[in-house]
């Protein structure tokens, strides 16, 4: 494996954190990021049947997560890396955090973003100070694209989730969470590449061995579940959902972390995103976006028994369109 290789976590063979690792980032970010509240919602566990505790990521920097792994990446990397500037591609959330790390580094930053991204999103990339370059919607776009990017301007790559720092980063969201609610039953997270369910799951099978780890996702991008039965990962495709964080598919160093830790992957209808993203607006006040509303979707569509259990949701951002909203 070359070095470069190896630096940007983009290999199979690439060793997979662990919640060492995890720890180290939250050391690392602690100057720079939220401490996110958990909260309850005494209509939504009726409902339920069950005590359902939600991590809101919602609430943190740039309203998503993904400031998480991009604050831990960016400050792990040398000088000369970041004087080259960095390069990504991103549907949104991480996009964002990437340009707000890497103004935090004093360096440029470019995004490679999907043409039908979300105008909220696009508008947050470009405020943090990232140049953004359209691409067509789907992954071999995304990748050309980014490619020629790196190759025309030397910039560093951050990978939205193929990158062991990365998942590192997202991880420290489930250490935050198991620290605030301990003896869960059940974690669950929304995933797309799986930066965030692979590094949840790294931190809550070390520390808490006993709690089941779901995924759920749109079964209009099932790429994850298709590949969690198959055994190997098989291609999103073209993703049609509105869970726009989750339309990509799943990374090849966060899907063994996925086989080996994650119970299970569920998928939910359109329709029960929407009825989830609506419920928690109404019912817990929190303003959440339809790829944070997926865990949730899965308990209302019965995917998941969850029947008189703790269960600890990461809701994993909250940056809407106020002027298309789904309902």
């Amino acid at each position: 494996m070359s070095e470069d290789a190896a630096s940007a976590g983009l290999l199979s063979d690439t060793p997979a954190p662990g919640v060492a690792d995890v720890r180290a980032a939250a050391v690392r970010i602690a100057p720079h990021v939220h401490l996110t509240p958990v909260m309850r919602c005494t209509a939504i566990d009726d409902m339920l049947g069950a005590r359902v505790h939600f991590k809101c990521e919602n609430l943190q920097k740039v309203g998503a997560f993904k400031f998480r792994g991009a604050c831990n990446t960016l400050l792990s990397l040398t000088d000369a890396q970041i004087e080259s500037g960095i390069a990504t591609h991103s549907s949104g959330n991480h996009g964002a955090a990437v340009a707000l790390a890497a103004r935090l580094r004093g360096t440029s930053s470019v995004v490679v973003m999907p043409s039908n991204t979300s105008a909220v999103k696009q508008a947050a990339v470009a405020h943090y100070g990232a140049r953004i370059v359209h691409c067509e919607p789907n992954e071999q776009s995304r990748t050309e694209t980014l490619e020629g990017v790196l190759a025309e301007e030397g910039r560093t790559l951050v990978h939205p989730f193929d990158d062991v720092r990365v998942i590192a980063g997202q991880g420290t969201a489930a250490l935050e969470f198991l620290e605030q609610v301990p003896d869960l039953d059940i974690v669950m997270a929304p995933v797309g590449g799986g930066g965030l369910l692979s590094g949840t799951a790294t931190v809550v099978a070390a520390l808490s061995p006993r709690t089941r780890i779901i995924g759920a996702e749109p079964a209009a991008a099932d790429d994850t579940f298709r590949s969690f039965r198959a055994g190997h990962i098989i291609p999103v495709g073209v993703p049609d959902t509105i869970a726009d964080g989750l339309r990509t598919t799943v990374g090849e160093l966060t899907f063994p972390i996925i086989r080996k830790h994650v119970a299970d992957i569920v998928r939910v209808s359109e329709d029960a995103i929407v009825e989830a993203m609506r419920l928690t607006w109404q019912r817990t006040k929190l303003v959440i976006e339809a790829s944070a509303a997926v865990p949730l979707a899965a308990l209302l569509e019965g995917a998941v028994d969850v029947r008189d259990a703790r269960v600890g949701i990461i809701l994993s951002g909250g940056n809407v369109d106020l002027d298309a909203l789904p309902w």
